[in-house]
């Protein structure tokens, strides 16, 4: 099973252009993980079924589905699943789509195999998948953070309201606990993607509107709202008695 401290994280490399998924694949050796690169988007979602992969590297175009396509069906088998794009456009509606989709992070092309492996290691950290293997198993249950019928365990990475588990993408839960860390108070836009988004990323604000639009389908639908828009300011979160 996945998180298993005795295997190699896995990661999945998806890109139809040999060349470069043979260096993607030498990067991901050499950073200690185990590679499966595949060309095109239906080899993607069979070696995922069966391999578990801890975080994918998805190139945009592929020659079978689009990567968008891809990116929603993994997504929807694994909520948790970090998935990190590979973009040739610089069309700002492509980005948005893919990290609306469900991707954590995107780089465009070309980009250096560095940068690549240092998205990867800070989505398979904020994950937690490469941080179970470097633990040395000291029993810590990690920071749990409450506000009101709202739970979420930051070592486990699970989301409760009113005893229900919520499934969130990585990026969700980023995003939901840097509101329940400064609970009551406006976040702006600004202060949100510094916090959540490691990589500067143009147009930021709509991306930030689909990711709380987003949360709040998943944590306030059918229930008291407890994420809140302060118009022209930016967003907090409040227990639900307050939401009233």
């Amino acid at each position: 099973m996945p998180g298993t401290r005795s295997e190699p994280v896995r990661v999945l490399i998806v890109d139809d252009e040999p060349g470069l998924t043979e260096l993607l694949s030498v990067a991901v050796t050499e950073a200690g993980w185990r590679p499966y690169p595949v060309a095109d988007g239906q080899s993607a979602l069979r070696v995922a079924r069966a391999r578990a992969p801890h975080a994918v590297v998805l190139d945009g175009m592929l020659p079978d589905l689009d990567g968008i396509q891809v990116l929603r069906r993994l997504r929807y088998e694994n909520p948790r699943l970090p998935v990190l794009m590979l973009t040739a456009r610089d069309a700002l509606e492509h980005r948005i789509d893919g990290l609306a989709s469900g991707a954590d992070d995107y780089v465009t092309k070309p980009f250096s195999l560095e940068e690549v492996v240092l998205r990867l290691r800070g989505l398979l950290r904020r994950s937690g998948a490469e941080d179970a293997r470097s633990r040395s198993g000291s029993g810590s249950d990690g920071s749990v953070r409450v506000l009101g019928d709202l739970v979420l365990a930051e070592e486990t990475r699970e989301v409760h309201r009113d005893g229900s588990q919520v499934q969130l993408t990585a990026k969700e839960f980023d995003l939901l606990s840097l509101l329940l860390s400064h609970p009551r108070q406006v976040l702006s836009k600004t202060q949100i993607l510094d916090h959540v988004w490691s990589s500067c990323f143009d147009g930021g604000g709509n991306l930030v509107e689909v990711y709380i639009s987003s949360l709040r389908r998943k944590i306030d639908k059918g229930r008291t709202p407890m994420i809140h828009t302060v118009r022209g300011v930016g967003y907090a979160i409040r227990p639900p008695e307050e939401g009233r």
